[in-house]
Order: structure tokens, then sequence, then C-alpha cells
């Protein structure tokens, strides 16, 4: 990470916003030399940091760089110039070399050691008093512009004079952690364009009566496929999902989600795979197996060899099957029907959950208003976006951290250099 000291600089830069792109923007500014203040609203720097992997923190992905702009669906690109300044691997070292021990678990997901967020938050709050930037609680109310360019920011507290403004004030995820679209109200205040918010990384909502029969099931090793009204496949992934009383939830929805963009011009649905292992055709041996040896047993009951019985009322409902018919009932059709069923589950989606449940926001500020490889906005001076605040997001697994770690570091490197 390059942060060369220049103590002649006496550069003063504003940070708004003490997550995750706030204080590392701050304390490589600071690093750099220039005089920084970090405002925060919150009694205390990183709450939403605090929280995130349930409060484990998947701190990044220990991928290439392919594979990171792989994992970001909009406006990945935009991301290049930031992720070659500031990898997952420099990222990583940071951490190491303030003192956080780190672990590579599945889909090469970084976590602490420790499994607590907060030894995170706690080393970047390290990292900032050892370079001198100062931690300040006050809530800012708007930046000072003049012919341009920003001259400061007005505070609850006070005003504070300066070179360069750093927004990152998160998105509208997680409210009650401070993510309320300040930034979005500053960028627009300059005459930047916002794309609307929506929630990304957010349940889905869908087939509520069915699915709250099930509620509370978590489903393991299941395929999951998502589709657009066209019926083309938008996502498709093995992992984990449950059922909640309005629909869908779980690691598998999430990442689904991010895909489904526009609710008022497209219409999408999934399709649960719940015996990936098996090919149809080995599905309905298998099922012919069981009626087999178990010729009069009740459809419910001969389905527990296969299913988790939570999911087996949606499954025989789904099929046209009853379930208190008898195996040796069945007909060739209504078992290919159940066949069919199982390997392609279909649940209609309505809407996303509010963005209030979200993870991450989608949208945000038009990342063709700032300049790619500095972060500083094309219309006003000394004014920098950083983290969530702008329209970038990507799926589970890190890279919605590592677009912090890295857009906070371009904002606070560059600001101090100019």
């Amino acid at each position: 990470m390059m942060s060369t000291k220049n103590p002649e600089m006496n550069k003063k830069i504003v940070v708004i916003g003490a997550g995750a792109a706030g204080m590392l923007a701050a304390g490589t500014a600071a690093a750099c030399g220039a005089d920084v203040i970090l405002l925060e609203k919150n009694p205390y720097p990183g709450k939403k940091l605090n929280i995130t992997g349930k409060g484990r923190c998947n701190v990044t992905n220990n991928c290439d760089l392919d594979e990171l702009l792989a994992n970001i669906p909009k406006n990945g690109r935009f991301m290049y110039s930031s992720f070659a300044l500031l990898t997952p691997q420099n990222m990583m070292e940071f951490l190491e070399n303030l003192g956080v021990r780190l672990k590579t678990e599945r889909g090469y997901r970084v976590f602490p050691e420790s499994d607590n967020a907060k030894e995170i938050t706690d080393a970047l709050v390290k990292y900032l008093k050892k370079n001198g930037a100062k931690i300040c609680k006050d809530e800012v109310l708007e930046l000072l512009v003049s012919d341009g360019a920003i001259t400061g920011v007005r505070g609850k507290e006070k005003e504070y004079t300066c070179d360069s403004v750093i927004v990152a004030t998160g998105g509208i995820s997680y409210p009650l952690t401070g993510s309320t679209g300040d930034g979005y109200k500053f960028a627009m205040s300059c005459g930047h364009k916002v794309n609307e918010p929506q929630g990304s990384l957010v349940p889905l909502v869908g087939e509520a009566r069915l699915c709250k029969s099930a509620q509370g099931l978590t489903l393991k090793n299941v395929t999951l496929s998502a589709f657009n009204q066209k019926g083309k496949v938008i996502f498709s992934e093995l992992g984990e999902m449950l059922f909640t009383h309005f629909g869908l939830s779980g690691p598998l929805v999430l990442s689904a989600s991010a895909h489904m963009r526009d609710f008022e011009k497209d219409k999408y649905y999934v399709c649960i795979d719940l015996k990936p292992g098996l090919t149809p055709e080995k599905l309905e041996e298998r099922i012919l197996r069981d009626i087999e040896e178990k010729k009069n047993k009740d459809m419910h009951n001969l389905l527990r060899g296969l299913l988790p019985s939570g999911i087996i009322p949606i499954v025989l409902e789904k099929a046209g099957v009853e379930s208190s018919v008898k195996a040796n009932s069945l007909t060739k059709e209504n078992r290919r029907k159940l066949r069919d069923t199982m390997k392609a589950l279909r649940i209609d989606i309505d809407k996303k959950r509010p963005v209030s449940e979200a993870i991450v926001t989608s949208g945000g500020v038009d990342v063709k208003e700032i300049n790619p490889k500095t972060m500083e906005s094309k219309k006003i001076s000394g004014l920098y976006f950083a983290g969530e605040v702008l329209d970038v997001d990507a799926y589970t697994g890190g890279f919605n951290l590592q677009i912090a770690w890295s857009s906070g570091y371009s904002a606070g490197y560059n600001a101090a250099q100019k």
C-alpha cells in the first residue's frame, strides 16, 4: 500500500462517515501527511462494519482481479483502477501488519481468525490514530462549495474548512447503523445524478402461503436457479437457502436477488433443484425403488426418505399429487411430475424485501460523473466519493467490502496527493 508521508503537504481533508471506506480513506490520507478529520454521526466508528458477516466480517475475497470483476454485476469496470491500486491481497497484508490474523474459507472468503468483526474496526481505529487522523462525532448537514470547488462542510456542531471532502456515508441498507442516504443528498446538492437506490443481497417475497408452510426450513446443498420472464437463467448456484413467512432468504437467495434489477419491467421466478446430485433418470429410478419397497405407504411418508419433511407438502402440491395417495396408486404421469418438481421446484417472486433489510444498496452516485482513477467528482473540484454511496455493488463473498476498501484507499490517497 502506497502511503508516502509528506509533512510539507499540510492539506486539510474531511472524510464523512466512519465505515469501512471512510476509515481506510482517512487513514490513508493521514498516512500521506494530510491533516484529516473523520466525521461520524454515530457514537463510535464502524457500527455497520461490526455486524457484517453476522458479526464475523467477511473482509475480502482472496481472488485475482478477473474473478473480482466477475463478481460485480454493476459497474465493475469502473473499479478497475482502484482494484489495481489496492488488491485483496494488499488488503490482507495491510490487516495482518496491523496484527489481525486472517483465515480463508470456502469460496476464498476471508475472515479474521477470531471471527470477530470488531477486531477489524479496532485495527482501523488504531491505524487512524497512529497516523494522526482525528475522529469527531458530528453530523454533516451540507457541503460548502465555492466557484466549483469544495471549501468545507457544515456540521451540527460547527463548520470545518478544508481542501477536499471524501463522502463515504454508505447507502440506505441497515438504516439503524446510520446509513440513511445522506451521501445522496450531498451528491445531488452538487449537481450529481443519483441512480435510484434499491436493495441488493436482500430476501425475496413470493408465494407466501406455500413458503410459510415451510417457514424456518433450511435447505443445504441445493441448486437455486433464477429466471427472468423470458425464461433466461440469470443466476444459478449450489448452496444453502431457507423458507420464511414471506418467501425465501439465505445465502443463495441473497445472491440471486442481485440479478433481479427491475420488477417494474420484468418478472422473475426461481427453481430449486432439491437433488442436484441425481440426474432426472437416476431420481426416477430412486422413486420407483422406494415405491416397490413401500407400496402401501402414502406419498407424504414415502418421500421422507428423499426430502426434508418440511418441504414435502410443497413438492406434492406443486406436482399435483395428493399426500394421502398410496405409493402403489401413483401413475406414471404423476411420478414424472414428482420427479420434475424435485429437480425444479418453482417459486414465483413478487418483489424484494425493503431496502432497509438489504445487506448492500444497489444504485447511488452515478459513476459516469466520477473519475475512476481518483474517485474525484468530475463536477466539483476536491469532492471525492467512496464505498457504498457509489452505484457499484457485488455478490456475497467479501466483494462488497473490497469495493469499499479499494475505493476508500484510492480516494484517500488521491485527495492527499492532489
